[in-house]
């Protein structure tokens, strides 16, 4: 964590301290220190292999369970100790300060998970009696929702004082963290309930199906990264039509993904349109070369062909199914505020919301971008025609939060185009994207 901001190292400094004298200022008298042995080896086994998401950046640990279970049988003071067993993680690859920040959250949340329990009744003494579990689920679901609060509110600490993310962000995000936190605390009630008939047992007897949900996560992240290779092939195929076009719908994905995240979209939204983003123009597949490579006015027909790419990318992609909402985003990436767009000429709010999200970032980055016919224009150009359109072509709201998301984070302009001067070369005369250079029938 090098670099970090100095408002940010003095929240880490706080975080450690804060933990480090709960720890030291606690009570362990009475404390059964073989449990809480074999509940810091759990934690640290499961720490050690933690289960990646669909979330940029995101992991849940297993050690969750471990946690809840310490605070359950434990106390806070043994919920803290185990919690900051973190700071000896077997991941090489965490910094010491990681180490350090991480371990002090988990005990803080231990902590607070502790406190809530033993608050709202729940009775660690009579683990393992008929009817104990029935008794304390009320108090160990809401330690449960203390544990997560606690340690997604650490993090998004750090993460905005580092600005390596924004509220908006993280709000996207939370859902999905919480999910996975929720589902792997449940593993800590059942090891708590477990423990009293076969002891330390209990630790193993569990392991296994929290290995199997951590594997069964893996295959859902390793599934949806092989659907996002085969819409990255089929991106390229649809630039292979131009050279001028490379990079086009990876930057039209990026842009999108701003605005969304811009205007505060759930973070399965904003999957979802980075996507859409992605095969927006998979449609140009099924329209002849020559027609987008056209030097000139379109006859009726060949307009007709450019017209229909957006149905005709929706016809290519529909039985994708986790496309969803995408796919109207890729229908209707074309259709103009005024009505005057196509395939549909929707007018205003009919258009929607993934669309005009499309529309804005996809004319950016041809504007911005080299073409066969034009040089580059400047960023502050392509500004300056997005706001003159405005209300009549696109619809100002995704105007207004992509300048925003331009402001805060940049763009980053495409490289020089090099066409091999071979006669072979494939290169449009026109691109029907810009909005500064209509399409014109003959």
């Amino acid at each position: 964590m090098p670099g970090l901001p100095l408002a940010a190292w003095a929240y880490v400094c706080g975080v450690v301290a804060l933990a480090a004298g709960l720890i030291a200022t606690s009570s362990y008298e009475g404390m059964a220190w073989p449990t809480l042995v074999v509940l810091a080896l759990l934690f640290l086994v499961c720490d050690s292999s933690p289960a990646l998401l669909n979330v940029e950046r995101a992991r849940v640990s297993l050690s969750f369970a471990a946690s809840l279970a310490s605070a359950v049988l434990l106390g806070p003071a043994g919920a803290a100790l185990v919690g900051a067993c973190a700071i000896v993680n077997a991941q090489r690859s965490i910094s010491p300060v990681k180490r350090l920040f991480n371990g002090a959250q988990f005990a803080l949340g231990g902590y607070g998970a502790g406190v809530v329990f033993d608050l709202l009744g729940g009775d660690r003494f009579r683990a393992g009696e008929v009817g104990w579990v029935l008794n304390v689920i009320g108090p160990f679901l809401a330690a449960q929702v203390t544990f997560m609060l606690v340690n997604l509110l650490l993090v998004a600490g750090i993460l905005l004082l580092s600005k390596q993310a924004t509220p908006c962000e993280l709000l996207g995000d939370c859902g999905q963290l919480a999910f996975g936190c929720l589902g792997y605390g449940m593993f800590g009630l059942l090891i708590a309930g477990l423990w009293s008939s076969v002891g330390p047992y209990a630790a193993v007897m569990v392991a296994l199906p929290l290995f199997v949900a951590r594997w069964a996560l893996e295959q859902s992240r390793a599934k949806q990264q092989a659907y996002a290779a085969t819409l990255a092939a089929l991106c390229q195929a649809v630039e292979t039509k131009d050279y001028y076009t490379r990079g086009h719908s990876e930057r039209v994905s990026r842009g999108s993904v701003m605005i969304a995240r811009e205007i505060g979209m759930r973070s399965d939204r904003v999957e979802a349109i980075r996507y859409a983003g992605m095969l927006h123009d998979v449609g140009k597949l099924g329209v002849p070369t020559k027609t987008l490579q056209k030097n000139g006015p379109l006859t009726d027909e060949e307009f007709a062909a450019i017209q229909l790419h957006p149905m005709r990318g929706l016809e290519i992609v529909r039985d994708i199914g986790f496309l969803d909402e995408a796919l109207e985003g890729i229908m209707h990436h074309h259709e103009k505020m005024n009505g005057r767009g196509y395939p549909m000429g929707l007018v205003g709010d009919e258009i929607p919301e993934f669309a005009r999200v499309i529309s804005v970032a996809d004319a950016f980055d041809t504007m911005t971008s080299t073409r066969s016919y034009r040089a580059a224009r400047t960023i502050d150009e392509a500004v300056a025609e997005l706001r003159d359109c405005a209300g009549d072509h696109f619809d100002p709201d995704m105007v207004a939060a992509f300048l925003r998301a331009l402001g805060a984070h940049g763009w980053e302009l495409p490289g020089a185009v090099s066409v091999p001067d071979d006669g072979v070369a494939e290169v449009a005369q026109r691109d029907h994207d810009d909005p500064t250079s209509p399409i014109e029938v003959s």
